[in-house]
């Protein structure tokens, strides 16, 4: 069991994860005719290839978020700190 608390940016992270795999998995289904032989999809399942895009967006928009709390709770810390000794 984790018992790590969530961090901001977890949740877009994981999103972004799996809306990319579906998208790399269209990509797969959408090529494999061209391969095969076979005829093409029609243009809109090319369209949810571009899912992959997006998933990559979202991760990378939840990696920002995650550094940007990491930041503000080391600021937080050190304003908090011990005071300054200088005179």
């Amino acid at each position: 069991m984790n018992t790590e608390t969530p961090r901001a940016g977890d949740a877009l992270v994981r999103t972004g994860g799996v809306v990319f795999l579906v998208g790399a998995v269209a990509t797969l289904v959408t090529v494999a005719p061209l391969f095969l032989g076979t005829d093409p999809f029609p243009a809109a399942a090319y369209f949810i290839c571009m899912l992959m895009g997006v998933g990559f967006a979202l991760a990378g928009a939840g990696v920002l978020r995650s550094a940007a709390a990491q930041r503000r709770a080391a600021r937080a810390s050190r304003a908090g700190g011990p005071p300054s000794t200088r005179g």
